[in-house]
């Protein structure tokens, strides 16, 4: 796994007291650093912003770069918080027990449908998770929407838009719908971000990529997907993923160093707070009280 430094993506710091954004362990009892998952960055900023204007006297410092980036952040102990749309490797997890002498804590701060999107115009309106591997597995044979028996704008070809291997999403796509095993299909086009994704597929007629749902525009659709193709097709709205009926939901987690303290601990909670909470159901996702 590629390292990056923590402050590459979409570093922010809110509060007054703080002037810039700097990386490494620069940190005290007023500042808190957070990085990790593209799929959480906007909730995490929205989340540092209304907090630091509550509250002056702490800064929170927001990066992305995927939930690798911030599990490795974590673990080198650069960050306070990592962001991560996938579980904590068992090996990560060793690596913090070595490097900082205690286990990495999961804190689940809501939950997310991972959403498959084509363009607008793409007249496909369902999905099965075979049809899925058969795109995007490295042994699958769907290659041309007429395939799926459908006609879309332009080339017959499938351009799979995908996510780099830092990223949670990534991990937990394959995971999912490849199964633990299964590996990619070479020739995607894979992007650095959840939005970087959804952007390509609204220019692109020929398009399928999967992102968070937060991130649908009126220049995407998101499919409905289902299990098997003989199953109901479920649309990824809030509710589906809160029920699971949506096949394609996930956790949104934060790790911290042991069970967190002082400054960490009373914003952590605040998070998990109706406030809190109210941000991440707004943003798109899925509360979890």
């Amino acid at each position: 796994m590629s390292r990056m430094s923590v402050p590459q993506i979409a570093c922010i710091t809110l509060s007054l007291a703080v002037f810039g954004c700097s990386g490494g362990n620069s940190r005290s009892d007023s500042t808190i650093q957070v990085g990790g998952s593209d799929t959480m960055v906007n909730v995490a900023q929205k989340w540092a912003e209304v907090y630091t204007a509550e509250n002056p006297d702490i800064s929170v410092q927001v990066s992305g770069g995927g939930s690798g980036v911030g599990i490795a952040g974590l673990m080198d102990g650069e960050l306070d918080m990592a962001n991560a749309s996938r579980a904590i490797k068992e090996e990560e997890q060793g690596l913090v027990k070595k490097n900082l002498s205690k286990e990495a804590v999961e804190h689940v701060v809501g939950r997310d449908a991972l959403a498959v999107y084509v363009h607008k115009d793409n007249p496909l309106t369902k999905i099965s998770l075979s049809q899925l591997a058969a795109i995007y597995g490295e042994d699958g044979d769907i290659t041309k929407w007429s395939q799926l028996g459908i006609k879309v704008e332009g080339d017959d070809e499938i351009i799979r838009v995908s996510r780099q291997n830092s990223s949670g999403t990534y991990v937990y796509f394959r995971e999912t719908v490849l199964g633990k095993t299964g590996n990619y299909k070479q020739g995607a086009i894979n992007q650095s971000g959840s939005k970087d994704v959804v952007d390509l597929v609204s220019t692109t007629p020929s398009a399928i990529g999967y992102s968070g749902m937060g991130y649908a525009t009126d220049q995407v659709k998101m499919l409905s997907v289902s299990k098997t193709n003989d199953d109901d097709p479920v649309e990824p709205t809030s509710e589906n993923a809160a029920s699971g009926d949506y096949p394609i939901a996930r956790p949104l987690l934060i790790y911290t160093i042991g069970q967190p303290s002082g400054a960490l601990k009373i914003y952590l909670d605040w998070i998990l707070s109706q406030q809190g909470q109210q941000i991440v159901s707004d943003l798109g996702y899925v509360p979890i009280n």
